[in-house]
């Protein structure tokens, strides 16, 4: 099947428009069209709805899509595998969270790339369930997560208890002041929802709400606010007053985990990473 075809089937199911979908990949949006076209016909089915400002996927369509991303993640992993067999390379992929990249795994990458000389090393931001998809099909070799998946064929391992503090732009001590004062509220996951849900008694509702923790920084910098951040993230800040740690509001921990598949073939480049994991300081 047809390669570009099938990128182009995931961008518009992406984009749910024919017309972003094509400035997305750089071709016309009749191009686009003819390409959905021909696998429609190559397929015998229809693959989307068409109405306007309303482009859907059918039942074979979402049936399609989770084929066309792992052909596509496979055929790219093959030409990587290819170009380094000359210079025999070993190739592992690693993949975390937005949020986990944000508060954890930025701080170590350089010493994990520097620990590895051998391995070209290819890291990528996917969600919690792309990367528990991804590594029980082999097209992943680990995943750093803050829920760890509960699948017999994955080994689970926790790297780190992580250390989520209130700051604030605002130089105060009161956590009536931290929650009313421009509260940004940070989905750290299921745990942290639950913990909150105590510490947050609703009176006035979020200033803002995200699911990661670099929008947040950004926002409470630019227009001054509160919010749980990653130790890591917020020190220097703390250090330069830019932000202030709120000492009379609790603080909480998320728990992070390293996933892998069982029958990996490079455990050892794994166990090396999963020790440099545990080793950043948080």
């Amino acid at each position: 099947m047809d390669k570009e075809l099938l990128k182009t089937f995931v961008e518009v199911s992406k984009t749910r428009h024919f017309g972003r979908a094509a400035e997305n990949l750089y071709i016309t949006q009749s191009a686009v069209s003819f390409r959905i076209r021909q696998l429609e016909q190559h397929l015998g089915v229809s693959l989307f709805t068409r109405q306007r400002n309303n482009i859907q996927l059918t039942a074979p369509g979402e049936r399609l899509l989770p084929h066309a991303q792992m052909l596509l993640t496979g055929m790219q992993r093959a030409r990587l595998d290819v170009a380094l067999a000359n210079n025999m390379r070993q190739q592992l992929s690693l993949a975390g969270t937005p949020n986990i990249w944000d508060a954890y795994l930025q701080f170590g990458i350089n010493q994990i790339v520097s620990s590895l000389p051998g391995v070209s090393l290819v890291a990528e931001v996917k969600t919690q369930q792309e990367s528990t998809r991804l590594l029980l099909e082999r097209t992943l070799d680990m995943a750093v997560l803050f829920d760890p998946p509960k699948v017999d064929e994955l080994i689970v391992r926790q790297v780190k208890n992580l250390s989520i503090i209130p700051v604030s732009t605002f130089n105060t001590t009161s956590k009536d002041d931290f929650f009313g004062k421009q509260y940004v509220y940070v989905d750290w996951g299921t745990a942290f929802s639950l913990w909150h849900a105590r510490q947050f008694d609703g009176a006035t509702p979020p200033y803002f709400r995200t699911s990661t923790g670099r929008i947040a920084l950004e926002l409470i910098l630019q227009c001054g606010g509160s919010a749980y951040l990653p130790k890591m993230l917020a020190t220097d800040l703390i250090e330069q007053q830019k932000l202030f740690h709120v000492g009379s509001v609790e603080h909480n921990f998320r728990e992070v985990y390293v996933a892998y598949h069982r029958g990996n073939d490079q455990l050892e480049h794994i166990e090396t990473i999963v020790t440099l994991l545990a080793s950043i300081i948080d």
